[in-house]
């Protein structure tokens, strides 16, 4: 399984690594795992928050 660093899904999502932060501090967007003191994203779940996206689904608070 690979993971990405805050600032790779920042640079993924084309935002700030503020904006990364903030998603997982309010629970909004793709869910991390900590590892000491790093944060970092499975693939899998950030796809996995991308077909949400397109789909529509409220699991993240994002349905219009």
């Amino acid at each position: 399984m690979q993971y990405l660093t805050t600032a790779e899904v920042a640079e993924r999502y084309r935002t700030a690594e503020s904006t990364v932060r903030y998603w997982r501090q309010i629970e909004k967007g793709p869910r991390g795992i900590k590892i000491g003191k790093r944060v970092l994203y499975p693939e899998a779940e950030l796809l996995r928050y991308e077909r949400a996206l397109i789909e529509g689904r409220d699991e993240w608070g994002l349905a219009s």
